[in-house]
């Protein structure tokens, strides 16, 4: 230790030299010399956004759940990564749902009118360049990390009215109308200088506006399908890169890496990245639910469980899982595993329809895989007492549920209560996954040892429809024989 470092050792905390940047100081003829010069900024105004008449729509729907209450909905804030930087944002679902907008700190108001609410968005406009912010402002500036748009531009691409953040503070806190304190909900936890400015008084309360913001994101509008089959179809291209990539995979000796780094090539190209971690499990990995390590080497004769989603520049993401053998070739013993996940899914979506409950096509999944692993004498009961609830046994192997509600979250609507979902019925546009899976753990001694360390899932995105369910994915081989046919045409 050095003696200077000696000396800080011994001053408070308070008087010790903070490094905030390694910049140097700007000097007065800098400064002035940085705020001349510039190119007027282009102000030609932009079309409105093709989501802007549904989230119209969708804000209309929330003031009538509401109806004389203020709605605060947040963006949510940056995050600082590696201390000089900040995370790539990613606004709370709920707001672009609502507003289709993308930006930190901006806020969402929904004030209570006559017989509806009154919509504004509360903007950080760019850092100006006449105080010059646009270049010392590191986190907001301009030379730092590029353009925002400011409220006039905003307004009319998003048809919304918009009003300059600094003045949140004071309109959350006025009253509205003849009423002496407007009723506010907030969505907490997004922004914790919003939760600064409404006191809580109900927890409740604000619990009902997440619940309510789930559960309008339910039933899908035809702007989300759209959306939400670009993410599909962009992860299907994805899905055949990674098979054209396996030779050279194997050869890295990283391979679950390689395939990792291989998809997000593609979800960077198509659309705005990664809808959720990547699994790339190979051999044994693939019996961890939810393995994104991808640390592993990729070895011929094992499977691949790729699970992975495109999320499109709308933020809405794909969800599909395929197992794939290295080689181009299921072994016997891997082909029997898969065609029993494979009967299962075919049985879980053909449950998936209108009015049916959403549970239903996973108990149908489960009702083929328990008659399956009875059937191999795995079970220790009869299959029909294994599909008990106060048994289930046949979880040991499959231990998470068959799918999940799909769109601007890979696990959407989370908040929505359970009578709307969990123990709800499916209605036309609701999107979902449908992914049973088999995962036989390589030290579970109650399995034949060839069968132990071998994991399946096959999930696919479908969308339901008046007659029943179109599959999003159906680009992508499910059956066996059509995936190895499909690998040998990729595969060099």
């Amino acid at each position: 230790m050095s003696s200077l470092d000696a000396m800080a050792d011994d001053l408070p905390p308070s008087a010790r030299i903070v490094t905030g940047s390694h910049d140097l100081p700007v000097s007065a003829a800098l400064a002035e010399f940085m705020v001349t010069g510039w190119a007027p900024e282009a102000a030609a105004t932009p079309d409105p956004h093709p989501a802007a008449a549904f989230t119209a729509a969708r804000r209309e729907a929330l003031s009538a759940r509401f109806p004389g209450e203020r709605l605060v909905v947040p963006a949510g804030v940056l995050k600082v990564r590696s201390n000089d930087c900040d995370y790539r944002f990613r606004p709370h679902s709920a707001f672009v749902h609502l507003t289709a907008a993308q930006e930190p700190d901006w806020v969402l108001v929904l004030e209570p009118a006559a017989h509806e609410h009154e919509a504004t968005l509360w903007v950080r406009g760019p850092a100006p360049r006449e105080t010059g912010a646009f270049f010392r402002d590191r986190r907001y500036g301009q030379l730092w990390v590029g353009p925002s748009p400011d409220a006039d531009h905003t307004r009319a691409a998003l048809q919304i009215a918009c009003a300059d953040r600094d003045g949140l503070a004071e309109a959350l806190q006025a009253p509205t109308g003849s009423h002496p304190a407007t009723p506010t909900r907030v969505v907490r936890g997004v922004d914790p200088s919003v939760d600064a400015l409404v006191p809580v008084v109900d927890d409740g309360r604000d619990a009902e506006l997440e619940s309510a913001l789930s559960e309008l994101r339910l039933i899908k509008d035809a702007w989300e399908v759209a959306e939400l089959q670009a993410a599909v179809d962009a992860t299907v291209l994805g899905f055949a890169d990674v098979v054209r990539a396996l030779p050279e995979a194997v050869k890295s000796g990283k391979g679950e890496r390689w395939v990792e780094g291989v998809f997000n090539v593609r979800a960077r190209v198509e659309g705005n990245g990664l809808g959720y971690e990547t699994i790339a499990a190979s051999g044994s990995h693939a019996c961890v639910l939810h393995w994104m390590r991808n640390d592993g080497e990729l070895r011929t004769d094992d499977l691949l469980l790729l699970d992975a989603g495109v999320e499109v520049d709308s933020l809405h993401t794909a969800d599909i899982t395929r197992t794939l053998p290295v080689s181009g070739r299921f072994s016997p013993v891997q082909r029997r595993v898969y065609e029993l996940v494979y009967r299962a899914q075919e049985a879980g979506i053909a449950a998936v329809r209108p009015g049916a409950r959403f549970r239903d096509f996973h108990r149908a999944a489960m009702t083929v895989i328990a008659h399956g692993l009875a059937e191999w004498g795995i079970l220790p009961v009869s299959a029909e007492e294994s599909l008990r609830p106060e048994s289930g046994l046949h979880r040991r192997y499959t231990l998470c549920s068959s799918g999940h509600m799909l769109g601007l979250d890979v696990h959407d609507c989370a908040q929505a209560r359970s009578e709307t979902y969990l123990d709800g019925v499916l209605e036309v546009g609701h999107v979902l996954t449908v992914e049973p899976g088999l995962y036989f753990q390589p030290d579970d001694l109650t399995l034949p040892e060839e069968l132990r360390g071998i994991g399946v899932r096959i999930e696919d995105d479908v969308v339901v429809t008046e007659d029943g369910c179109r599959l999003m994915s159906s680009a992508l081989p499910r059956h066996p024989d059509e995936v190895e046919a499909w690998m040998a045409r990729l595969l060099p």
